[in-house]
């Protein structure tokens, strides 16, 4: 299967028998608190608690305000919040099309294995279907087996060939303000002397 323009019903888990299916609604900015506890047992999942530096009011302000950086989908199980989804748009220059990427997918452990992470994924894919997008994509930590196992049963493929790159802090500051700032000029030529490679874009 193409994981970028996936089929949505080969991609829904049955619910374990007896439990409800889940329902998938929209945040709003009314969630905010829920999404920044679900942001942190996440971190703590992944063993990065230590990296959640997010408040509310960044929360509420990147996520609903003005000019929303990303979309938040949460899954229910009657009353309660079993898990959420975070992602946004990029592009592909190769594809001429938007793409969806998953930034977050997160089920709360005692709703594990029962479909909720299925129907959060598959509910991102009909968007990025409706939507005309290329392809969903995401990362996953390589030390995550069941994530891993769980994406390549549903016809995920591994990008081997690729490297992510980070810049962040000082580096990132530094970069920024190079162009006005003299004394960043090594910076500059180095720049300057850069030749983007072709396949910046994943083809």
């Amino acid at each position: 299967m193409d994981p970028c323009n996936p089929n949505p019903v080969q991609i829904r888990a049955p619910h374990a028998a007896g439990d409800p299916p889940p329902q998938i609604v929209a945040a709003t900015s009314d969630d905010v608190p829920l999404i920044l506890d679900l942001i942190r047992e996440l971190a703590e999942y992944e063993r990065l608690p230590h990296q959640v530096l997010a408040t509310q009011e960044e929360l509420r302000d990147s996520l609903f305000g003005s000019q929303p950086g990303a979309e938040v989908i949460l899954a229910y199980a009657g009353t309660d919040a079993v898990g959420f989804a975070l992602f946004f748009h990029n592009y592909s220059t190769f594809l001429g099309r938007r793409g969806i990427w998953l930034e977050d997918l997160f089920v709360r452990p005692h709703w594990r294995g029962r479909g909720v992470g299925s129907r959060l994924l598959a509910h991102v894919a009909e968007l990025a279907v409706e939507r005309g997008c290329g392809r969903l994509e995401w990362w996953v930590l390589d030390w995550n087996q069941p994530a891993i196992r769980f994406y390549e049963r549903l016809g995920a493929v591994r990008m081997d060939d690729w490297t992510v790159y980070r810049m962040t802090g000082e580096e990132l500051r530094r970069l920024g303000s190079s162009r006005g700032d003299a004394s960043q000029g090594r910076v500059r030529r180095d720049l300057t002397s850069f030749v983007p490679s072709t396949t910046a874009d994943n083809p």
